[in-house]
């Protein structure tokens, strides 16, 4: 149950990080009024918050955090911009994801 708490917060967060950040990139690249930019940076400062809800400590967090938002990434451009991931993507997310899950899940001496 632990775990799936952790990846919950880790999915909630990598939304917050990719939704905001896309927000932000709309405002500036796609001359999107000023608002989204505005809403975009209110939901990265959520991420950070977000983030701290996990257990584990910092570096931990963060570096698990970066693989899960590689392949966060991948599915919020396929679904969001219509970037079709290849399987050289996709083996890429799947190594990350593998190797952040090692890093979090993997059982430790107390």
């Amino acid at each position: 149950m632990e775990i799936l708490k952790s990846l919950s917060i880790f999915v909630l967060a990598g939304l917050c990080e990719i939704g905001g950040g896309y927000l932000i990139w709309l405002w500036l690249k796609e001359e999107k009024p000023f608002w989204y930019g505005l809403i975009g940076a209110v939901i990265l400062v959520a991420y950070g918050v977000i983030a701290t809800w996990q257990s584990a400590n910092f570096g931990r967090v963060y570096a698990t955090y970066g693989g899960i938002f590689i392949a966060m990434a991948l599915v919020w451009a396929w679904k969001v911009d219509g970037f079709k991931p290849d399987k050289y993507d996709v083996i890429g997310a799947t190594v990350a994801l593998v190797g952040v899950c090692i890093i979090i899940y993997a059982p430790r001496p107390a």
